[in-house]
């Protein structure tokens, strides 16, 4: 077994970004021991996923993502909203170490609809989904769906 330098594996990650469409998707980081260490969606796969190997200063903990990074998985998706959700369910079912936002049990809104009641109502909804109401989401701005509301 050959050993890859940092700077050897760097390039072929950007070599690999290269051929990444410039499509909505979701792309998932994955470390030397096959765990996936970040989950991300993109409008624009290339532009996202390149813009983490550019040589402007990134943070402190971009950078020290990007040197766990072992190879790069991506999905692409119909639409940004597709990824969105996609995104949303594999941060967590994955749980990875860099995905802080949505780790914490946060969530993205939902609209939910209390179908079984008398009268109906419609509302914003975060947190787990409950028997006896439907879901339409998520939605990437709670505010977004208080305006439709």
């Amino acid at each position: 077994m050959t050993k890859v330098t940092v700077d050897e594996r760097l390039n072929e990650l950007r070599a690999f970004v290269k051929s990444l469409p410039r499509q909505p998707g979701v792309y998932r980081m994955i470390d030397d021991s096959d765990k996936v260490i970040y989950v991300g969606k993109a409008a624009n796969l290339y532009n996202r996923v390149s813009s983490y190997f550019k040589s402007s200063d990134p943070s402190p903990k971009t950078r020290a993502m990007v040197s766990h990074i072992r190879r790069i998985e991506v999905t692409v998706t119909r639409s940004a909203n597709e990824a969105l959700i996609l995104e949303n369910n594999l941060i967590k079912s994955l749980h990875p170490r860099y995905n802080v936002l949505l780790r914490d049990d946060k969530t993205y809104p939902d609209i939910e609809l209390s179908a079984s009641h008398e009268f109906p109502r419609l509302k914003v909804h975060r947190g787990k989904r409950m028997p006896g109401y439907r879901y339409f989401g998520p939605y990437p701005d709670a505010g977004r769906i208080r305006d439709t509301l």
